[in-house]
């Protein structure tokens, strides 16, 4: 008996990344592959406190449904932090969804048919490009720089391609790359989606966890037309474990991913937004940001003076000012994702590059991340991909 699926499972391809910590997962692999936070600084203690006082005090409260938007005095906790970012908004601008991954999706959802464009980075973030093809579309890569994407090669390309929907884009520590766009860039990018009226995904994961340099501003603290919908999450920031994340948009686009998170699960976990927000009443969100930006800014700089040593003459590497992301460029003859099964025979693993491009055709670079693995790990998993690395040349 043959099951029929919709066409669009067609499109449905497991994410590189997701597959390769299924590989990666025992204890005795040193893995640069996933985007994971360091577990050693998850506040499980504050949390367990918060969880229990919102048990405790409102427990029938937190075991119920909830409003689509999301528990209010966390949304207004949210606002007020973005109004510190120089993002003009109140909660109801605010709306509480399972993760920032969800958001692609029901961007998805919301503006895809079929046949359309979505226009991102070259290269940009796998897991997006994963939950955009569900919806049967197409992609338009843009061109990029250290300074982000190259606002001439967006222009030329939208002339020539009607059927561009929306754009997606990382300013801020970008995923796959580390780059963080300049301020010259993002108002290009702006002028030019208002003169498309091509609504803006602006994802920010990253954007707290800054080591060096200044601050830029989000490409919605400078939206006049409403045009940016922005999608940030706790995830990197306090824990990925609780799944939790939100959507600030102008009011007429906000109402339409409401109905579609309506339809896709309801609402976010009540429980888990009156934990989250216990835990910023009764501690300091801050505090732990600056807990992990000393642990990661170290880590970066013993991956990146490690590159130096390690790998073969040739290759070349970002210098992410935050985030969690290294992009390396090997010499051309390397294909990163074919010697990929040698490296993880030396029990160490990273993600090949090309997987993060939507047209493919990238074989010599790779992704690695320094947060997750401790300063003992890095040094001896960057001694044996630089080994194989060598070997090739």
């Amino acid at each position: 008996m043959e099951i029929k699926f919709a066409r669009r499972t067609e499109q449905m391809n497991s994410s590189v990344v997701r597959e390769t910590l299924k590989l990666t997962a025992k204890p005795d692999v040193i893995s640069f592959a996933g985007g994971m936070p360091a577990p050693e600084v998850f506040p499980v203690r504050e949390l367990q406190a918060a969880m229990n006082k919102v048990l405790e005090t409102s427990g029938r409260v937190a075991l119920q449904y909830g409003p689509t938007d999301g528990y209010l005095p966390l949304r207004e906790k949210i606002a007020a932090r973005h109004r510190k970012a120089g993002i003009s908004c109140t909660a109801d601008d605010i709306l509480m969804i399972s993760g920032s991954q969800q958001g692609l999706d029901l961007a998805g959802k919301l503006f895809l048919d079929p046949g359309d464009l979505v226009v991102c980075e070259s290269p940009t973030y796998t897991a997006a490009l994963s939950a955009f093809r569900a919806y049967e579309c197409g992609f338009l890569p843009i061109d990029t720089d250290d300074d982000g994407m190259i606002i001439e090669d967006l222009e030329r390309k939208l002339a020539a391609n009607p059927r561009a929907k929306v754009i997606y884009v990382i300013p801020t520590f970008q995923n796959p790359t580390g780059r963080t766009w300049s301020l010259e860039r993002r108002k290009g990018l702006l002028k030019v989606a208002e003169k498309y009226a091509l609504p803006i995904l602006e994802d920010n994961p990253y954007g707290d966890l800054r080591y060096e340099g200044e601050p830029i501003p989000p490409l919605k603290a400078m939206d006049t037309q409403g045009l940016v919908i922005y999608m940030g999450s706790f995830s990197k920031t306090l824990s990925p474990g609780i799944r939790l994340g939100w959507i600030l948009a102008a009011p007429e686009l906000l109402q339409k991913f409401n109905t579609a998170k309506q339809g896709a699960d309801l609402q976010a976990s009540t429980i888990m937004q009156m934990v989250v927000n216990t835990y910023l009443e009764d501690y300091d969100l801050d505090a732990n940001i600056r807990k992990l930006n000393a642990l990661y800014h170290k880590r970066r700089d013993l991956m990146l003076s490690l590159l130096e040593q390690e790998f073969p003459k040739g290759s070349s590497w970002t210098h992410p000012q935050g985030g969690l992301f290294i992009w390396v460029t090997v010499p051309e003859q390397i294909d990163t994702a074919k010697i990929m099964p040698q490296v993880v025979a030396r029990k160490v693993a990273y993600i090949p590059g090309h997987s993060f491009f939507a047209d493919g055709g990238v074989t010599n670079t790779l992704r690695l991340n320094f947060s997750n693995a401790s300063e003992e790990k890095i040094i001896t998993g960057m001694k044996l991909m630089g080994e194989v690395l060598r070997e090739q040349v």
